[in-house]
């Protein structure tokens, strides 16, 4: 019972900073893993996503009560988003991802450097492409992070937010409720595929779930309240934490 209230603490905290900007996993993931040390990886995954879906799909639909969505450019980019990530699970079945885990600290570093270099950057919303070309753009962007999410996965809403604010024009709330909807189609994906393969603890999952649903609907709030500065803010900030953690777990664990 300890170990559960551990690790659902630790998702309402997760949905927390998942529902205003992504990066969750940064807190959910290690938590499974410290309190569950002799457990399969992959059934610790399996029962991230399960638990961590519900927040994040709460999320997205607050956030499409409140903030006006381009569904023209989102139906590609969550159909995009489902493949995407389906694909990237199966392929990390078959390749390792230690290339990936090295050179991740180093693109989050690139981001977060151009991001505070740009100082209006996804402060204001103004899209700039045509319809058709952005419905075209938003889908390669939900094809190429699903994709990741699946065979990798770390800072993956982190990396919807930046692509839609600097692809897109979109300012950082508008990009974070956008990056809800294609977070839920990658988490759906790989969770059928968890599920397909067994590795998921339903018990903990639900758990999970309720404290992850808690956490996102007060750090929706909070976004919806505060506007794009404040999801610029926590942006900074978890990718800052994200480069510290998946630096230390490439070259230093």
């Amino acid at each position: 019972m300890t170990d559960l209230l551990i690790v659902a603490l630790a998702s309402g905290l997760a949905g927390f900073v998942d529902a205003i900007v992504g990066g969750g996993g940064l807190v959910l993931v290690p938590a499974l893993f410290a309190t569950y040390p002799a457990a399969a990886p992959a059934t610790l995954f399996g029962t991230n996503k399960g638990g961590a879906i519900w927040g994040t799909a709460w999320a997205a639909h607050q956030y499409a009560q409140r903030v006006t969505l381009n569904w023209r450019s989102l139906r590609p980019a969550i159909a995009g988003a489902l493949g995407g990530s389906f694909v990237g699970a199966w392929a990390v079945t078959l390749v390792s991802a230690g290339g990936l885990r090295k050179a991740l600290p180093f693109v989050l570093l690139v981001i977060l450097i151009y991001t505070l270099a740009r100082k209006d950057l996804g402060r204001h919303h103004a899209p700039g492409h045509a319809p058709s070309r952005e419905a075209w753009l938003a889908g390669g962007i939900g094809v190429g992070i699903g994709f990741y999410d699946g065979f990798f996965g770390p800072g993956t809403g982190s990396f919807f937010v930046f692509l839609f604010v600097r692809a897109l024009g979109y300012d950082f709330l508008h990009a974070s409720a956008s990056a809800k909807l294609l977070n839920t189609a990658t988490n759906a994906a790989a969770l059928l595929l968890f599920t397909m393969k067994g590795h998921i603890w339903w018990q903990v999952a639900l758990a999970l779930g309720v404290a992850n649903v808690l956490g996102s609907l007060a750090g929706t709030r909070l976004a919806l309240k505060h506007g794009a500065g404040f999801v610029r803010v926590v942006f900074i900030v978890v990718v800052g934490a994200l480069i510290l953690k998946t630096g230390y777990d490439a070259f230093l664990r």
